[in-house]
């Protein structure tokens, strides 16, 4: 099973990226599975059911989040009745929606989890635990097992990758939109990689324009962000996982508008 796992897509421009790109990356990287993280997918903040649906028609199979998916209000009604749509399953059991959904695909099961950190983010369950909970109930119904491991600290992402190490086909890194250059394969067959970039405006400072940006630095006050325009970049890895669900190679992609 090849799964091609795209990096956070920001606003309109990352959308774009995916409607003119995606086609040509699912035949050129053999992909059987298409995944994407779209927490920041409408407007910059948050998704939308009418942006769930687009990138849903362009050939993605499942959409993960993070703790920017509550940015808009209809999200909360979508979360709940489109089991596509993930939130990380560590967030109390009272917030709409599941952190966990099992894919069929060319007659194999591939199960998704979306986990948040909480270093620097809100102090929900613990992701070691919740992900201890979920993974176990997978394994009872496949070996293929992907997990978007949403989180700021690098520490607590490679910590997280080594602990699920031989559980899971894969721990894929979002939330801090810059791609590392750290991907390998662990010691127990579990793909890893510690962020897998966002798919969005190139010239930007993860997503939003740099005067923005460098103005809230400087000034410390409060600024309404605005997603930047200009060349724009889709951030992807490959992840190739044999029958029993070990993982062979992972390989990062970029793909630039120029």
């Amino acid at each position: 099973m090849r799964i091609l796992f795209i990096g956070d897509i920001i606003g309109q421009p990352g959308r774009r990226m995916v409607a003119r790109h995606l086609k040509a990356l699912v035949a050129d990287q053999s992909a059987e599975l298409v995944l994407a993280n779209a927490e920041n997918a409408a407007g910059g903040f948050g998704i939308t059911p009418s942006v769930g649906e687009e990138l849903f028609s362009l050939g993605i199979d499942l959409l993960t989040s993070g703790n920017h998916v509550w940015d808009k209000k209809e999200a909360e009604g979508y979360l709940a009745k489109e089991a596509r749509v993930l939130r990380p399953a560590n967030y109390p059991e009272e917030a709409p929606g599941t952190g966990v959904h099992i894919l069929a695909k060319n007659g194999r099961m591939v199960g998704v989890v979306n986990i948040q950190g909480r270093a620097f983010l809100p102090a929900i369950d613990c992701p070691f635990k919740a992900a201890d909970r979920e993974v176990a109930q997978l394994r009872q119904v496949t070996d293929m097992i992907l997990v978007d491991f949403h989180a700021e600290a690098t520490a607590e992402k490679q910590a997280f990758g080594w602990y699920l190490d031989g559980r899971v086909s894969a721990v894929i890194g979002t939330h801090t939109h810059v791609q590392t250059a750290d991907e390998r394969i662990l010691p127990g067959r579990t793909a890893y990689i510690t962020d897998v970039g966002m798919t969005g405006p190139r010239d930007s400072v993860i997503g939003i324009r740099p005067e923005d940006a460098i103005q809230r630095f400087i000034t410390q006050m409060p600024r309404k962000f605005t997603i930047s325009d200009g060349p724009a970049h889709l951030c992807a890895v490959v992840v190739d996982l044999a029958d029993d669900g070990r993982a062979r190679s992972i390989m990062r992609l970029q793909v630039c508008d120029d």
